[in-house]
């Protein structure tokens, strides 16, 4: 009967089945998108702001020659603001051939997660309407909300359009 667990258990940790992802705290909350959409986790650099831009668009920076949109994480999910400090970090993404960057309170780490270890967005999540949300992992005694890039970037896709 142990060897059926043992057999059962391999299937749901086989490789086919991980997600990666990339892991950061906004708040008190844990976050997470798939590995494969960032390229990148910078240090926070001088972002110049860009006037009537959406209130979530925190400015722009010049990475590499390359001028690329900040995304404000709390403004985007209506958190309070705080100040930035050494823990804070721009994650860039590239998504839809448009290369973005989110402000984070701090990146946690790459994590490996079962996919049947996501669940199906609950209505509401941390205070963040379920259109930005992919899915809840349940890690141990923590939850992971893994965002939808594409939700989250909606505004940004029909500005550029």
């Amino acid at each position: 009967m142990s060897q059926t667990k043992d057999e059962h258990m391999g299937d749901s940790a086989h490789d086919d089945n991980l997600l990666q992802l990339v892991t950061f705290r906004i708040a008190d909350e844990e976050f997470g998108v798939d590995i494969l959409a960032v390229q990148e986790i910078i240090r926070l650099m001088q972002i110049t702001m860009v006037p009537r831009a959406p209130s979530f668009i925190e400015g722009v920076i010049n990475l590499r020659g390359k001028v690329i949109p900040v995304i404000n994480m709390r403004t985007r999910f209506s958190m309070p603001h705080v100040e930035h400090n050494s823990s804070t970090r721009i994650v860039v993404t590239e998504f839809d051939q448009k290369i973005v960057g989110f402000l984070v309170d701090a990146v946690s780490k790459v994590l490996r997660i079962p996919s049947n270890t996501v669940e199906d967005a609950p209505p509401v999540a941390a205070g963040i309407g379920s259109e930005y949300i992919r899915g809840v992992g349940k890690l141990g005694d923590r939850l992971l909300i893994l965002l939808d890039l594409d939700n989250l970037l909606s505004d940004i896709k029909l500005d550029a359009q």
